[in-house]
């Protein structure tokens, strides 16, 4: 095998870094590449979707971060390792490695000590053993060219996708369990992280004295390890319900029914969910912050992130207006047809095969099929 997926993704929960990397993968898997150019190596627990994909050599041999930095560089001494998700080993060179973000030196707040310096200790050690640096957006180039002092050619942009909703099943089982009732409630995803900003919405929700009767869902669980206590306190109202971590299915019928999502996040190296949501049909209400004018253009209403009153007076502003709603709809489905994870694939094929890639009829971008 010429390449090598690091799947270590495939032992951990599905959230943002590791979506992508599966997405990507499958893919990648879906074009046609010659059954010995691409396998995926993956620890003795992975589990759920990451055993669906194809090609892939279990290693059984220690796990978490010591099978990461031990047993992965071992058995793929001889092939290009491609790591998805932040990291990847420090001491092996032939790699190309996705930086998501450069969150732990622009809101380095945001986390835990121990993880902010063991993730600074690895992005400055991996950037210079990484023959290629891959990211999700313009925005996130940038900081990864300011922090790590890498030059613009060595950092290639490849944006998420969105069409992996096509496979989803909706099940909008979770509204009754939730207490919720169709265009009568707002949905809110992240984890509990103070860069999500939801203390803000929470503290936006009692000035919007004419819509008591709306519901703030807010989707996302907590990780102490990652965030440390830097975190939202679950405060009781008869208005926000918290759903902890759901099904893609769940989150798919929780968009596809909601009067809007609200995200004002204060950091985002790409910022998913207001394009899933647009995705479903959902109209978005977005901050004005790192990525996400990059990512949702004019397809959503944009707020103020640091104003309680402007997160309030958006929140109103679309909520009291039916039209206004179905505008933003419209435009967020048409925006998000554009983010497709077959040209993630096609843009990474050519990272990776250079000019190779377009004189190579098996290599060539074709659709996928969902």
């Amino acid at each position: 095998m010429k390449f090598a997926i690091n799947g270590k993704f495939t032992a951990q929960r599905i959230t943002g870094v590791q979506r992508v990397a599966y997405e990507l993968t499958r893919a990648l898997q879906a074009g046609d590449l010659p059954a010995d150019e691409l396998e995926v190596v993956v620890p003795s627990d992975a589990a759920g979707s990451g055993l669906a994909l194809k090609r892939t050599r279990m290693c059984s041999w220690l796990k978490g971060n010591l099978w990461e930095q031990i047993t992965l560089p071992l058995v793929t001494t001889h092939q290009t390792l491609i790591s998805l998700c932040n990291t990847g080993p420090l001491f092996k060179s032939n790699q190309i490695v996705m930086l998501h973000d450069m969150a732990v030196y622009d809101v380095p707040y945001a986390f835990s000590k121990k993880f902010r310096l063991w993730y600074k200790l690895k992005f400055s050690i991996l950037h210079r053993q990484a023959r290629v640096i891959l990211t999700v957006s313009a925005f996130s180039k940038a900081r990864i060219c300011h922090h790590l002092g890498i030059d613009e050619a060595r950092v290639a942009v490849i944006p998420n996708g969105a069409d992996h909703l096509d496979r989803v099943v909706s099940d909008p089982a979770i509204l009754p369990r939730l207490g919720l009732t169709k265009d009568l409630y707002c949905v809110i995803v992240g984890s509990l992280d103070s860069r999500k900003n939801l203390q803000r919405v929470l503290d936006a929700v009692p000035q919007l004295d004419q819509f008591r009767h709306i519901k703030f869902v807010v989707v996302g669980g907590a990780n102490t390890r990652v965030f440390g206590s830097n975190q939202v306190e679950q405060h009781q109202s008869d208005q926000v319900v918290w759903a902890g971590f759901v099904t893609d299915g769940e989150l798919k019928a929780l968009y596809g029914d909601a009067s809007c999502l609200v995200f004002p996040s204060l950091y985002e190296g790409f910022g998913l969910p207001p394009l899933e949501a647009m995705y479903c049909g959902c109209p978005v209400i977005v901050s004005n912050e790192a990525s996400l004018p990059e990512v949702c253009g004019e397809a959503a209403m944009y707020c103020d992130a640091t104003s309680i009153e402007d997160i309030a007076a958006k929140i109103s502003l679309m909520l009291g207006d039916k039209e206004l709603q179905q505008r933003y709809r419209e435009m967020g489905l048409r925006h998000a047809q554009q983010f497709r994870w077959d040209r993630a694939a096609s843009k990474l094929l050519r990272v990776l095969y250079g000019e190779a890639y377009a004189k190579a009829p098996q290599l060539a971008e074709r659709p996928t099929t969902g």
